[in-house]
């Protein structure tokens, strides 16, 4: 799975949606997807903040390691 994209380029993109830009042309300034650009608009005007969602380890999924014998053994 990639990194996610800093919190930095975030800001410069919603600040830039934010001053009038579309989705389309913000995304193409900062050479990320429309997707992006609109979800972290989105986020800031929801949340007040474009931080990525945490990004989980293989040992804090414990629901899957509850059925780790029944997995390996398939």
């Amino acid at each position: 799975m990639p990194l996610p994209l800093s919190v930095d380029l975030r800001e410069r993109v919603v600040a830039a949606v934010a001053g009038g830009a579309s989705f389309h042309r913000a995304a193409a300034r900062f050479g990320v997807s429309v997707s992006s650009a609109s979800r972290w608009s989105q986020r800031f005007a929801q949340k007040g903040h474009v931080a990525p969602k945490p990004i989980h380890a293989d040992d804090s999924l414990p629901a899957i390691e509850a059925h780790a014998d029944l997995i390996l053994s398939l």
